[in-house]
């Protein structure tokens, strides 16, 4: 993910978003990244860290962003609250705020729904396929990758050990078979 969002560098190979290095403006304008354990400016409060984000990503809509994330992720009652007196779950829905304010087209998320409790879980993946972006999204809970995404890369130790559709993984399994039980198998298979 680093890799992609153009903080780290390959140690070898190339890497493109949408033609461009990812350490390009052009790639950092179409691209919105969620770390797993984000960290929003600690001294600026909830709607400061908003504004400053869509100021810099010089935002049209900058301030209709701001005040439609607020009150879709429940933030409006911090809107005044320094990020470093958030609970972790209010900080992970201003970190996805942040990562989503400007519409990417390229959005990478990893462990978009940790800390955030179940409502709030279901309002962030009603935002998010609202979106037309493409998303690379990295988490262990495959309930996430069947709700969000139509194709999966299995990795292990940095390693792809299978590509496919949803569709195709969940044909792997036994009848009645959970997912996770077909991808526990491929990881043992894979050590």
């Amino acid at each position: 993910m680093k890799i992609l969002a153009g903080l780290a560098k390959p140690d070898s190979g190339e890497v493109k978003i949408m033609g461009w290095d990812p350490e390009s403006l052009e790639a950092k304008r179409v691209l919105g990244y969620l770390p797993e354990d984000a960290l929003p400016y600690r001294n600026l409060s909830v709607r400061e860290n908003l504004e400053y984000i869509a100021s810099l990503r010089e935002l049209s809509d900058g301030e209709y962003m701001v005040e439609t994330l607020l009150d879709r992720l429940g933030l409006r009652q911090y809107e005044r609250v320094q990020a470093g007196k958030l609970s972790r779950g209010n900080l992970q829905k201003l970190a996805i705020a942040l990562a989503i304010i400007h519409s990417p087209k390229v959005l990478l998320l990893d462990e978009p729904l940790n800390y955030l409790d179940i409502p709030t879980q279901e309002e962030v993946i009603s935002l998010l396929k609202e979106m037309n972006s493409t998303f690379l999204i990295s988490t262990h809970i495959m309930s996430i990758a069947l709700r969000l995404t139509d194709n999966v890369i299995l990795m292990s130790h940095g390693r792809i050990i299978w590509r496919g559709s949803i569709s195709e993984l969940k044909l792997l399994g036994k009848e009645n078979e959970p997912i996770e039980s077909v991808v526990a198998r491929m990881m043992r298979g894979a050590g």
